[in-house]
């Protein structure tokens, strides 16, 4: 099962809040670095999704006009 940007965002938010709820430095700074990974594979999955649905388009609108 591919994981989708809801659960990595979702993750980021666990992260962000688990920072936010404990008072060691150390582990805060380890769940700010787990939120900002998280982060990063979310806008790295819907920016892939978009150019993927682009192409998609794309490709779509190039069948329509093709005479053949």
């Amino acid at each position: 099962m591919a994981a989708t940007d809801d659960f990595y965002l979702k993750q980021a938010d666990l992260c962000g809040k688990a920072a936010l709820d404990t008072t060691l430095p150390n582990l805060r700074e380890k769940y700010l670095r787990s939120q900002t990974a998280w982060q990063v594979l979310a806008d790295r999955e819907i920016a892939t999704r978009a150019a993927r649905d682009v192409r998609e388009a794309e490709k779509a609108n190039a069948a329509e006009t093709d005479p053949l």
